[in-house]
C-alpha cells in the first residue's frame, strides 16, 4: 500500500490534533493541557503544509505556508501566555488545576 506523501502527512496531522484534544478533555492538570493545545496546533501546522502541496502545478500554494509561519509565531506567545496564566492559578490556589465551581474559588 503506497499512500501519497502529501495524504500521509495530512493524516498523521489530523492523528496528532486527535491525540491533543483527548488529551485537553481527559487531563486536569493544567500543564497537560497547555501541552495538549500544542500538540494540536502542531496538528493542524502539518494538516495545512500537507495541503499545500496538493495545489495543481510544480510550485505549492504559499498562502497556507505563510498561515503556519504567523500560526507558530501566535502559538508561542499563546503558551507563554497559559503558561504565566498557569502559574498564578498555582500560586492563588495551590494546585496546577482550574477550582471546580463547587469549590467557591
Amino acid at each position: 500500500m503506497s499512500l501519497e506523501p502529501a495524504l500521509f502527512y495530512a493524516l498523521a496531522g489530523v492523528g496528532l490534533f486527535a491525540i491533543g484534544l483527548h488529551a485537553l478533555f481527559a487531563y486536569a492538570h493544567l500543564l497537560r493541557k497547555i501541552l495538549a493545545l500544542n500538540v494540536m496546533s502542531g496538528g493542524v501546522f502539518l494538516f495545512l503544509i500537507a495541503i499545500a502541496s496538493r495545489s495543481a502545478g510544480p510550485v505549492p500554494d504559499p498562502v497556507p505556508h505563510a498561515m503556519v509561519l504567523t500560526g507558530i509565531v501566535v502559538s508561542v506567545c499563546a503558551t507563554g501566555l497559559a503558561l504565566v496564566l498557569a502559574n498564578r492559578v498555582q500560586a492563588t490556589t495551590g494546585k496546577m488545576q482550574l477550582p471546580d465551581e463547587g469549590d467557591g474559588a
